[in-house]
């Protein structure tokens, strides 16, 4: 993962793809439409595909109803966070629809995102900030 700040200029990555990053003072007007019709279509879907996901596995089938809802919630944080300008919006969004859900709901997508970050490698991704001696007590 590259993170960059302050880019004044454009980029050339891998020779192929000529890259402008936006800064904090770029004009915002072209997202904000889209992601206000964005925010109201999926916070209107993201909880009825929360709750049909329930007891639907994910190992077999892609794309399964628990992965739309996922992506659902997903989406919906980026687009509240994109209309309201920050992610702590689009995470408030997120907490609104989870706490209108079913206690069985929320289980089973709590046990959807822990089996990604696992198959995803999010353990060793912060292995670094966290101290050993948690680690060890966890084993």
């Amino acid at each position: 993962m590259i993170i960059l700040f302050d880019v004044l200029v454009s980029l050339l990555l891998e020779g192929r793809l000529k890259l402008r990053i936006p800064r904090a003072d770029d004009p915002r007007d072209a997202p904000v439409p889209l992601a206000a019709g964005d925010a109201a279509a999926l916070w209107d879907a993201a909880r009825p595909l929360l709750e049909e996901a329930t007891g639907v596995e994910w190992y077999d089938l892609p794309g399964s109803d628990v992965d739309r809802a996922a992506s659902a919630l997903c989406r919906l944080r980026r687009a509240t966070a994109g209309r309201r300008g920050g992610p702590q919006h689009g995470d408030e969004a997120v907490r609104v629809i989870l706490a209108a859900a079913s206690p069985e709901a929320l289980v089973w997508l709590a046990s959807r995102a822990i089996s990604y970050m696992d198959e995803n490698g999010f353990p060793e991704a912060v292995a670094p900030w966290i101290p050993d001696d948690v680690v060890e007590a966890e084993a």
